[in-house]
């Protein structure tokens, strides 16, 4: 089975307006509609029902709403009252797939467990809803720290302090690695830590990652983030972070994102203003790059217990974005053999391709 620690589903659902319950065939040749999403349904890598064939039991899922600042070019959003409303819109959707059967939202570690048993006792999974983890990519959403406790309430357990650009709480990508926390960071924080909420220390710069570790005391991990020492750039993380977050038993998820599997280009973010696929092309990218960041996670650790799959599924580009032996999630299968050549054994080939992260939310779910 595999566990994707990183699947901004909402977004596709309702930024491109796709139908995510149906086929991937059928989405992928659905009539165009208008819409301010920057890729095409044709590329499209995930639907439930490709999950499924993937044999994805669990995804972390994405409330990703940021807010536009002076001197950035991210944001969808003008103003923290349209991007609660934008959250809890990608919230609400998450709740009606549970609603329709499609999904279960796990937001205790009992269900989390339940739900594994369920996809472990069978061998076709066609009817089986798909685990949800619900997270926050950018905590734009949350219009102030104490506020927090009511997306709680509503089942939300992971959380980023930044997206893009400077969040209403830290400094994130794009920003450089200097830049810290704002005056908001370390009330949220302190919130996040009384409730057991889960940190995220991904697309957030150098500084503000230092600065949480060291006033967040609860669990913490990287849900889709790659290392720097192979490939140069902000959006990587250094050795020092990972093995901080390796060292509080936390779990550091692979990006399939090509920006951030190339060697042979550090990331430019004067090009997010043009076409990036012809510097940063699938072509030039396979599994086996992403599993030499998987392998850098093992090194670091001494093991196989904090490396995973952090897809960030069609969030980074959809297929056109991902590595060229990837066309859909079931692609994610061929991670595993990559392994297996390599000379990891059979309990680390499943620790990697979901067993961490099931043992972590088992662990850290309340």
């Amino acid at each position: 089975m595999i566990i994707d620690g990183d699947y901004p589903m909402a977004i596709g659902a309702l930024e491109a307006g796709r139908d995510l319950r149906l086929s991937i065939e059928e989405v992928r040749r659905a009539e165009a509609i208008p819409s301010m999403f920057k890729w095409p349904d044709d590329g499209t890598m995930a639907t439930l029902p490709e999950m499924r064939k993937a044999k994805i039991a669990v995804a972390l899922v994405k409330i990703a709403v940021c807010v536009k600042k002076p001197g950035h070019i991210h944001g969808e959003y003008r103003s923290r009252e349209s991007a609660h409303a934008a959250g809890r819109g990608h919230l609400a959707y998450y709740q009606l797939l549970q609603t329709e059967g499609e999904s279960r939202i796990l937001d205790t570690s009992s269900k989390f467990t339940s739900h594994m048993s369920k996809w472990e006792e069978v061998d076709n999974y066609d009817d089986l809803p798909v685990g949800m983890v619900i997270g926050m990519e950018g905590a734009d959403s949350i219009s102030w720290p104490e506020q927090v406790h009511e997306w709680y309430d509503e089942g939300l357990r992971v959380i980023s302090l930044s997206h893009y650009g400077v969040s209403y709480y830290s400094h994130g990508t794009g920003t450089g690695t200097d830049g810290g926390l704002t005056p908001l960071g370390k009330p949220l924080l302190r919130e996040m830590e009384k409730l057991g909420i889960i940190l995220d220390v991904t697309h957030t710069s150098d500084q503000s990652v230092r600065e949480e570790l060291e006033l967040f005391n609860g669990p913490v991990l990287a849900s889709h983030q790659n290392c720097r020492t192979l490939v140069p750039g902000e959006r990587q993380q250094p050795d020092d972070i990972l093995l901080e977050v390796i060292r509080r038993g936390g779990v550091i998820g692979a990006s399939m994102d090509t920006w951030m599997l190339n060697k042979h280009h550090s990331i430019d973010w004067e090009l997010l203003r043009i076409k990036r696929r012809p510097v940063y092309a699938s072509e030039l990218i396979t599994l086996e790059d992403l599993v030499d960041h998987m392998d850098h996670v093992c090194q670091l650790a001494g093991n196989s217990k904090h490396a995973a799959i952090g897809g960030d599924t069609d969030g980074q580009g959809g297929s056109d974005g991902a590595p060229d032996d990837v066309d859909t999630v079931a692609d994610y299968q061929k991670i595993a053999d990559i392994l297996s050549h390599r000379g990891y054994s059979s309990t680390d080939v499943e620790n990697i391709m979901y067993k961490n992260w099931q043992r972590f939310f088992e662990k850290w779910l309340p």
